[in-house]
C-alpha cells in the first residue's frame, strides 16, 4: 500500500483517539532549537494537524505539509480558525514550500514513512542557514500489565505490525540522515480511556487489524478482558515517551 494513503480510512478515530505532546517539548523546540515568536516553520506529514495545532499558537506561521486529501482535509476543518497555517498537499519529498523558507523543520509520527535521503535533501533547500530539523515519536511505553497485554497482541494479531513500526529505526538512520551531531531528548505523555477509547485508540493505528476479520475480533476480545483485569475507575493509561531526534542536515 502507497505510505500515503494508510491512513485515509482511519481518520476520524485518528482525530479522536491520538495522543498530542506535552507542553515541555514545545517549550524545548522554543528554547533549544530556536523556534521563537517569529519562526516560519514547516510541519510535514501534518496529518490531522495534532502538532501543526500546537505550533501555530507559538510562532509567526506553520505550514502544513500533507498528502493525504483525508487526513489533510480533516485538519483544515479543526483549525479553520487559525490565520497563520499555510496548506500544501505536497509529500515529504517534494514539499512544494519555497526555498529558504523556514527556521525549523517538524515531523512527528512520520518520519519512518519517508525516502530519507530525499527529505534530507528537501529539508536542505526549505531551511534557512542554521535552521534544524525536529523528528518527533510518541512512542507507547510497555510498564503497565495492560501494555504490555496490549503490544503483545499487535505482535500476535496485526499482519504488519513489526514491519511499519518506528521503533525499526536505529542510531545508523539517524547518523545518516542528521550532518554531524544529532540530539536525543524526552519528555513524559501520557492519555487515559476508557474501554471505548481503547478501542478507538487501536482502529487509529495504520497497522491495527481491520474491523470484520477475525484478527480484530481477537486483538478486541484480548483490550477487553486486560481492560477488566487492570481498569481504575473505568480507565487505564496509556503512557509514552515523547522522543526528539534534532539537528542540522
Amino acid at each position: 500500500m502507497d505510505s500515503t494513503q494508510r491512513f485515509s480510512t482511519r481518520v476520524e478515530a485518528y482525530v479522536k483517539y491520538r495522543p498530542g505532546y506535552p507542553a515541555a517539548m514545545l517549550d524545548f523546540l522554543a528554547g533549544e532549537l530556536a523556534m521563537g515568536p517569529e519562526a516560519q516553520v514547516a510541519d510535514i506529514g501534518a496529518g490531522t494537524g495534532i502538532l501543526t495545532a500546537l505550533l501555530a499558537p507559538r510562532v509567526a506561521r506553520v505550514w502544513a505539509v500533507e498528502p493525504n486529501d483525508e487526513m489533510r482535509a480533516a485538519a483544515r476543518r479543526l483549525l479553520v480558525d487559525v490565520g497563520n497555517i499555510g496548506w500544501s498537499h505536497g509529500s515529504a519529498e517534494a514539499t512544494g514550500l519555497p526555498t529558504g523558507s523556514v527556521d525549523l523543520v517538524t515531523v512527528a509520527q512520520a518520519f519512518h514513512w519517508f525516502d530519507r535521503a530525499a527529505f534530507r535533501q528537501e529539508c536542505q533547500r526549505l531551511l534557512r542557514p542554521g535552521g534544524r530539523v525536529a523528528l518527533i515519536w510518541n512512542d507507547r511505553l510497555t510498564d503497565t500489565p495492560f501494555l504490555r497485554a496490549y503490544e503483545e497482541g499487535l505482535h500476535a494479531y496485526s499482519g504488519d505490525y513489526e514491519e511499519v513500526n518506528h521503533r525499526n529505526l536505529g542510531e545508523h538512520d539517524f547518523s545518516a540522515f542528521f550532518e554531524g551531531e544529532y540530539r536525543l531528548d524526552r519528555f513524559e505523555n501520557r492519555q487515559l480511556f476508557d474501554l471505548d477509547g481503547v478501542l478507538g485508540r487501536l482502529n487509529s493505528s495504520s497497522y491495527a487489524p481491520a474491523v470484520g476479520t477475525p484478527a480484530h475480533e481477537q486483538m478486541t476480545a484480548l483490550i477487553r478482558r486486560e481492560f477488566g483485569r487492570n481498569a481504575v475507575g473505568g480507565r487505564v493509561s496509556f503512557n509514552y515517551c515523547t522522543l526528539v531526534y534534532s539537528g542540522r542536515v
